[in-house]
């Protein structure tokens, strides 16, 4: 064969083997295209017909949509995953120095400390769909964790009792699929953000990809509160729908999600409300623990009821020193349930009130021994009729990692101590409680707990 029949017959080889692979990229844009499998456009037309880029969108910039407009995606699309930094042309307005300064203070009292690596590192992530676990966050160590707690809180919630079409049992919180999952955080950290702002207006913050303020020798750079941007939302629907369409800025490995959800916080709050809403025994929002930083009360109080209340009890009380301290003032939906090894039960000021102690829904923040965890019912009648409060079942997650599926409690609050010491060898040693049963007696005085073959957590 002549050189140039060679290349000839090499070049048609080459236009077949180009033709086949065409030919098999159809055949899946067609099977994906079939199963609406596609990515969505990123351009959209205004009423003039322009093309508009997806980041200059009204999405985009934060401001509300009209009614009608901007709802959830179709559950049968499947979109591919966002970065956890967006663009500087996103919209919203940059952080300024004066704003930046004001948001460290709020947090440590000072602008020269910043977050240690426990919070930069802390996100949003569940655990697998269709598990035991599929509901449950999974948390790591540090003063991040109790914030994840409290968002859980708001998660089981929303899985229970809030989203539409499900039966409010534990085989629904298994049945939890991805998208499920990343509704129910949307609906979380909105819901969180719009009872901060009063249910008026919330604020949320993202990283962006330039840096708005520089250091000075007053202001210590951290390397996200100077890329922040910051977007307000007027409707609470317009809110969820902004969280779940910027969910990968909370959600995706090195997002410093639980930080921006914090800032997002304290935003949504404002700074004025906030000032009222602290006292002297609180004068910022977190505390240096252990090379660390652990939450005060406030952030938890300003998660579970949308105040950054300082205490636990009703109401306001006077201090040791005539001081008018600040506690909570409405009942929320979740509730909160503490108990420490060392803590007198003489002490009122740090006696959980009826507030947090009888929530709207049977979901419980619990504080024991310093460990954050979540206890919950699937029934709730529980805090409204008396009968079902005689015996009953509560679900414990405690989030920590050898931990597979939540415990199952069985709590009887009828049944008789004298009853059962009578009956007791008196020389058999007092059984003692563990620390999760002396929080459900917290609630329940003299209940006993039975954890159903369980070993008793904590």
């Amino acid at each position: 064969m002549e050189p140039s029949d060679r290349e000839q017959s090499s070049q048609e080889l080459d236009l077949e083997e180009i033709t086949r692979k065409i030919s098999f990229l159809d055949k899946w844009r067609e099977i994906f295209s079939y199963h609406r499998l596609g990515t969505n456009n990123t351009t959209s037309q205004n009423r003039e017909g322009n093309h508009i880029s997806a980041g200059e969108t009204e999405d985009g910039t934060g401001i509300p949509q009209p009614k009608g407009h901007g709802q959830w995606p179709s559950s049968s699309l499947c979109s591919i995953p966002k970065p956890s930094i967006i663009s500087s042309k996103s919209g919203g307005f940059p952080i300024s120095l004066a704003v930046a300064t004001k948001l460290r203070q709020s947090l440590f009292g000072n602008t020269v400390q910043v977050f240690s690596s426990d919070w930069t590192e802390a996100y949003f992530r569940f655990h697998d769909p269709f598990s035991d676990l599929a509901f449950a966050l999974e948390v790591g160590k540090g003063g991040a964790r109790s914030i994840q707690m409290a968002v859980q809180g708001s998660i089981i919630k929303y899985l229970l009792f809030t989203r539409k079409g499900k039966d409010c049992n534990f085989l629904s919180l298994r049945a939890t699929s991805k998208r499920e999952q990343e509704h129910a955080l949307a609906a979380a950290l909105a819901g969180a953000l719009w009872a901060a702002g009063a249910a008026r207006k919330a604020t949320i913050c993202l990283v962006t990809e330039d840096a708005y303020v520089a250091p000075t020798p007053d202001y210590s750079a951290d390397g996200v509160t100077e890329r922040l941007q910051l977007f307000e939302l007027l409707e609470k629907e317009a809110t969820e729908k902004f969280i779940y369409d910027h969910l990968q800025c909370f959600k995706g490995e090195g997002s410093h999600g639980v930080i921006l959800f914090l800032y997002s916080l304290i935003f949504s709050r404002t700074f004025e409300r906030l000032q009222k809403d602290l006292d002297v025994s609180t004068t910022h929002l977190l505390r240096p623990n252990a090379g660390g930083f652990l939450c005060r009360q406030a952030v938890l109080n300003m998660i579970l009821t949308g105040r950054a209340s300082p205490h636990v009890f009703n109401g306001c009380q006077k201090g040791k020193s005539q001081e008018m301290l600040c506690g909570v003032l409405t009942r929320s939906d979740i509730g909160y349930l503490q108990w420490h090894k060392d803590t007198s039960e003489d002490d009122r000021l740090s006696q959980v009130g009826s507030m947090l102690k009888t929530p709207k829904l049977p979901i419980w923040l619990c504080n024991i021994n310093g460990n954050y965890s979540v206890l919950f019912s699937t029934n709730r009648q529980l805090l409204s009729d008396w009968k079902v409060e005689r015996l009953f079942d509560l679900y414990f997650y405690s989030g920590q990692p050898a931990q597979n599926k939540p415990a199952h409690l069985t709590v009887d609050t009828h049944s008789h101590h004298w009853e059962r010491v009578r009956h007791e060898d008196e020389h058999r040693p007092v059984r003692r409680f563990s620390p999760v049963e002396m929080a459900i007696r917290s609630k329940w005085r003299e209940a006993t707990i039975n954890w159903n073959g369980t070993v008793p957590l904590f």
